[in-house]
């Protein structure tokens, strides 16, 4: 097995870096004017753009939903921590800056699964010098791996409230039970009075067209599912679900005139945001 150099120098097997096939983090940094990719990922981001040209705006309003979930709750709920699974590639405002220019004493972990991520997430990524960044190797897959981690450990106070941020990810986890199980673990973790973020990729208003997209994905090697809203909302199972619910996520507390300015057609996720009593 060839090895490349990773993050400091240390060695890193090439199937680890998976340039073979395309990761949705890259797709995503293509599609967004990033440099951060590989030929398979700018196929497949090429493919489904000519499918559904759309995509692009949709993405930047994953990215959009982002900033303002973690901003409502940094500023109108007083969250100082966060647990962001599934990075990305660095892309500013960063989930960091957005709450650290609220208090710049907010503490992060940012977990993702590609090396390659995480190298440039951790030489990129920097925040202000009152709080903290910790960055962890790890697939969301395996909750137990980020729960018993010392990153997590570390950074983050779990008798305090914690807002879990889970962004654009878990349409990569295609059985619907193993998905739920995934959130359900992370959220038991976190101590009452926190917070959960979750956007959740949906056909329901192209699905003729994004059936098409998520061909090119799996014939790229990154299959993803797409749900309906009531499979949207049992990932908030348990939870207190803020206002206005789970929505597509470029209406989720956005000015009315910005939400007219946008098809439905042209969003393909949920969003929603939830206590946890």
């Amino acid at each position: 097995m060839s090895e490349s150099l990773g993050e400091g120098g240390r060695a890193v097997p090439e199937d680890r870096l998976g340039t073979h096939k395309a990761h949705g983090a890259r797709v995503y940094d293509y599609i967004l004017g990033g440099k951060d990719n590989y030929v398979v990922d700018r196929e497949v981001g090429d493919a489904s753009l000519r499918i559904w040209p759309s995509l692009r705006v949709h993405m930047r309003e994953g990215r959009a939903f982002m900033h303002r979930s973690a901003r409502y709750l940094a500023a109108e709920k007083g969250v100082r921590q966060f647990l962001d699974i599934g990075t990305g590639l660095p892309t500013s405002p960063n989930l960091h800056e957005t709450v650290q220019a609220v208090d710049p004493g907010s503490r992060v972990v940012y977990v993702d699964n590609d090396p390659i991520v995480l190298a440039h997430a951790r030489a990129f990524m920097d925040g202000s010098p009152e709080g903290t960044i910790s960055y962890l190797d790890a697939d969301m897959r395996d909750p137990a791996r980020i729960i018993g981690s010392p990153e997590l450990r570390d950074t983050l106070d779990l008798s305090r409230p914690v807002a879990l941020t889970i962004i654009s990810v878990v349409h990569f986890i295609l059985d619907d039970e193993e998905a739920r199980r995934v959130v359900r673990q992370l959220v038991d973790i976190l101590p009452s009075g926190s917070w959960v973020a979750i956007s959740i990729a949906t056909d329901d208003f192209a699905p003729e067209l994004l059936a098409g997209v998520a061909q090119q994905y799996a014939d790229h090697g990154e299959p993803l599912k797409w749900r309906t809203h009531a499979e949207a909302e049992r990932f908030f199972d348990g939870l207190e679900i803020e206002e206005p619910g789970v929505v597509q996520m470029h209406k989720w507390r956005r000015d009315p005139a910005e939400i007219a300015a946008i098809d439905d057609e042209d969003i393909a996720m949920y969003g929603g945001v939830a206590y946890k009593p």
